[in-house]
């Protein structure tokens, strides 16, 4: 059983535990997701089952909505409200104007320092782990794209952010540093994912959803790569592909280097095929046979 199945993920359980109830739904054991989320988090978790897996890094997972709440005055090691208590500081007179300022500058690209309770990996073992085991180390800054940051209520200390960003965006890391823009602290006090990729939360599926109806959740294989370029390939073509050949086509391509989703002639997904040059195409990610 192959696809990609989009899981509105509930409040209280990790990104694995959600893996695990897809596992025992679907009686499979090839299963993966794309972009964690913890377990204070809610909301879309691209699921891949089968042949899908191989294509989770492919994702338009770089363009992700979400919606996160804040509460002013506190800072925690972990950086959201589940944690352990570090400062509690004073919060100024503060205003939707002062906090709409700050915001301004954080938008656009930025550099970023995630949280120490993170899932990032540090000589080979996640951040979280050595955190937990009160073992020192340095995590390194990344570059993360903040495309639009806004305020969407503010009562008191507490605010709710509308966010859209690229992946690899801590959004508990995002608000401590406004919280420090604002000379304040700041804690994450929930987040919702809305969106991750071409994946809404709108069309997600409860897990009990998924298990009253599997085969009804299951989207296409391609459903997580609409975003690279199409192109539809004779079958002598495909079954070239799928032999590891190169092929020439005959109309130029003017995508040099970058994937594209391969389709036959009748429309059935292929794989993941590179241009080389503007008559070249190269094999890269096949997921089909021989074709007849």
């Amino acid at each position: 059983m192959d696809g990609i199945v989009n899981v509105l993920k509930p409040t209280g359980m990790t990104s694995h535990d959600v893996v695990s109830s897809m596992r025992r739904i679907y009686n499979m054991k090839k299963i993966g997701h794309a972009g964690t989320l913890d377990p204070l988090a809610a909301g879309v978790l691209p699921v891949y089952l089968g042949k899908a897996t191989r294509l989770i890094e492919y994702g338009d997972d770089d363009n992700k909505v979400y919606h996160g709440e804040f509460l002013l005055g506190l800072g925690t090691d972990t950086e959201d409200i589940t944690g352990q208590l570090l400062q509690s500081l004073p919060v100024p007179s503060i205003t939707r104007e002062n906090i709409e300022r700050v915001l301004k500058t954080f938008t656009g690209n930025i550099e970023q320092l995630p949280s120490r309770f993170s899932a990032i990996k540090i000589g080979g073992l996640k951040a979280y782990d050595l955190a937990r085991r009160q073992i020192m180390f340095d995590i390194p800054s990344r570059s993360v794209h903040i495309e639009e940051l806004s305020l969407l209520w503010l009562s008191g200390n507490r605010g709710l952010l509308h966010i859209q960003c690229s992946k690899g965006t801590y959004i508990r890391s995002l608000i401590r540093d406004i919280g420090t823009q604002l000379h304040s602290a700041a804690v994450m006090t929930y987040l919702v994912r809305l969106r991750v990729g071409n994946f809404i939360i709108d069309k997600a599926s409860t897990l009990e959803e998924i298990a009253a109806d599997p085969l009804s959740c299951l989207q296409p294989l391609d459903a997580g790569i609409q975003h690279l370029v199409k192109v539809n390939l004779p079958i002598h073509d495909c079954n070239a592909l799928a032999e590891g050949r190169y092929i020439t086509v005959t109309e130029p391509i003017d995508e040099l280097g970058t994937y594209l989703r391969a389709y036959t002639p009748n429309g059935e997904f292929i794989g993941i095929v590179q241009c080389k040059n503007q008559y070249t195409l190269c094999p890269h990610k096949i997921l089909c046979r021989q074709l007849k």
